[in-house]
């Protein structure tokens, strides 16, 4: 009896799972959630960077760098900051690596070329994550210039934060499920049920359906604390996909192009042959083109700023909504999560795929909760398994996926309580981070509007004020909340909006 606790107690121990009110079987369930939502990477990256698809020669080698990159960062997000959150290469900058390779920014860029710009901008992550910058004034530890530029984030943008990532999470999932869809003269729309030519299968509607009644599921089952209900809401939804036709049955008998059962042959195009992605860093990765080097400069600097605010929002986003932030306000072992984001970049890049970042569908394994490493490790052995069993993970239809992710944007609401309206100078930069979050379809883009909007607002006010207090017109002297961090941060996001990137 007493080897058996022991056994059980190291796990427990090195997880503090029992000490964050959590039990194994809680956080498998958790972290077999957040792969389910985010499993649709390992076909979507290789398609965005590539832009011939599955029908280019090295679709399979970016598959397996896709995965190996989501599983090392995932892997040292379990054991190094032993935090419930998983990585993978990030939605939007793998487009860009696309726009990039395929000579849109101007210059004909290779492959090797847009993976040493972002080992580059991963090497400049990580060294922001170790640099010393000052002491924290109650433990007296030292603070790395990443934990400084947390610092420097106004609290009433940092309480929003979460909010904007949950609408935009479940933006997100209305849009991959087809609930949401373009429109040409209001821009966006919901799908048109009663148009019976979306109700052909795999249709708009019928992808539709296939997500709302997985949100159905999983509204229930969680009002009845039902243990596992995301992933139930998921498997009940991918069920109703067949005979909708919104997932492909082919996919399991390996019949798509790009998409095998032979995992031998795929690893083995990956570390040798003319198509393999892996190592192209160094294989002529930084020689860049005459006349580009701004450009690279330029692109360096985008790629680490979103990377740096895309991770900070998100981790805010999915730690506040649990007991995972410490007195300050910060989440837990922030300084190890940098430091794994920042590594798994590095590590991404050699693999041959694009910035590997924190995801915000984590927060789908928190929602359930995932409150330990021991989530992450679940996700990353997922990600590593995925190799061998590409078919089988592709035949989840991003419309199962999406209904987990609008739940989690449900869940993330509730912070809302927590962001002061009652002051407008608080209340204009948190709206301004939320509303931009979702309708700019970017966290960075979100956190940066908010940093703009604070600056001007407060300093205008703070500026006003005192010279009222020098004419005598008001007794108080006026004080400002802008710190120098917070003036670095809102000039590097000025830069980020204002410079061209290609210049």
């Amino acid at each position: 009896m007493k080897n058996k606790k022991n056994s059980g107690g190291k796990l427990d121990s090195f997880f503090e799972i029992t000490s964050r009110k959590s039990t194994k079987r809680i956080e498998i369930f958790a972290g077999l959630t957040t792969f389910l939502a985010m499993a649709y990477i390992l076909i979507v990256n290789p398609n965005n960077i590539l832009w011939g698809g599955v029908s280019d020669p090295r679709f399979s080698s970016v598959f397996i760098a896709t995965a190996l990159g989501a599983f090392i960062g995932t892997l040292l997000m379990a054991l190094l900051a032993k935090m419930p959150l998983a990585q993978a290469p990030g939605m939007g900058l793998n487009a860009m690596i696309g726009t990039i390779v395929g000579g849109a920014m101007g210059f004909a860029y290779s492959y090797g070329n847009a993976m040493a710009i972002v080992f580059i901008s991963g090497v400049i992550f990580l060294l922001l994550s170790f640099i010393p910058c000052g002491r924290n004034k109650k433990t007296g530890k030292l603070l790395s210039l990443r934990e400084k530029i947390f610092e420097g984030i106004p609290v009433s943008i940092r309480t929003s934060i979460s909010v904007g990532i949950g609408l935009f999470i479940a933006f997100i999932g209305l849009q991959n499920a087809s609930i949401i869809t373009d429109n040409q003269f209001t821009l966006l729309q919901m799908v048109d049920f009663n148009n019976y030519e979306l109700w052909a299968p795999g249709g708009a509607a019928c992808s539709a359906i296939v997500c709302l009644f997985g949100l159905l599921v999983i509204a229930v089952l969680s009002h009845y604390k039902v243990k596992g209900s995301v992933i139930i809401g998921i498997i009940a939804s991918t069920i109703l996909a067949i005979p909708l036709g919104v997932a492909n049955t082919q996919v399991l008998t390996g019949n798509v192009p790009g998409i095998s059962w032979k995992f031998w042959e795929n690893i083995s195009a990956f570390f040798s042959g003319d198509n393999t992605v892996f190592l192209s860093v160094f294989k002529g990765g930084f020689a860049f083109p005459e006349g580009s080097l701004m450009s690279v400069v330029m692109l360096i600097i985008t790629f680490s700023m979103i990377d740096m605010f895309d991770t900070m929002g998100t981790v805010i986003g999915c730690c506040s909504t649990t007991n995972l932030m410490d007195e300050d306000g910060k989440p837990v072992n922030y300084d190890k999560m940098m430091y794994a984001d920042s590594i798994a970049t590095v590590a991404g890049s050699i693999s041959g795929t694009s910035t590997v970042t924190t995801f915000v569908e984590s927060g789908t394994g928190v929602s359930v909760g995932g409150r330990t490493g021991l989530t992450a490790l679940v996700v990353a052995v997922l990600f590593l398994l995925s190799i061998f069993l590409l078919p089988l993970f592709a035949f989840i239809p991003s419309a199962s996926a999406a209904c987990a992710l609008i739940y989690v944007g449900v869940v993330m609401m509730s912070n809302v309580v927590k962001v002061d309206f009652s002051n407008i100078k608080n209340a204009v930069p948190a709206f301004m981070t939320i509303i931009t979050m979702l309708l700019a379809y970017s966290i960075t883009k979100g956190i940066g509007m908010g940093i703009v909007t604070y600056v001007f607002v407060d300093g205008v006010v703070y500026l006003t004020d005192l010279i009222a207090y020098k004419c005598g017109k008001i007794k108080t002297k006026p004080h400002t909340d802008i710190t120098i961090v917070t003036l670095i941060v809102f000039i590097l996001f000025m830069i980020y909006f204002l410079v061209p990137t290609i210049l």
